[in-house]
């Protein structure tokens, strides 16, 4: 269902808070059908996204360690995204 949601278990260094709440992001777009929530909606919205991403956090840190990385690099660890989104270096 929602394959471009990035894999964050197992990377290193650890998903940072933004990584996790751009997957509670994607997820709550894909399951609404809204990517950009009107007025009336928006709070609800947020609200989904923040309980989503708590949710993720807690699962992270549960989960134990694996055993090999994610096959693939988040988004917001590749310099192309960070440059496209006007952020800095990818964290380290």
């Amino acid at each position: 269902m929602c394959r471009n949601i990035t894999e964050l278990r197992g990377l290193e260094p650890p998903a940072t808070t933004d990584e996790v709440r751009a997957a509670a992001l994607q997820y709550v777009r894909k399951v609404s059908g809204v990517r950009q929530p009107s007025p009336a909606a928006l709070a609800a919205f947020e609200a989904a996204v923040d309980e989503v991403a708590r949710t993720t956090a807690a699962l992270l840190e549960q989960l134990p360690a694996r055993r090999q990385p994610p096959a693939t690099v988040p988004p917001l660890r590749r310099p192309e995204v960070r440059a496209r989104l006007g952020l800095g270096a990818p964290p380290s």
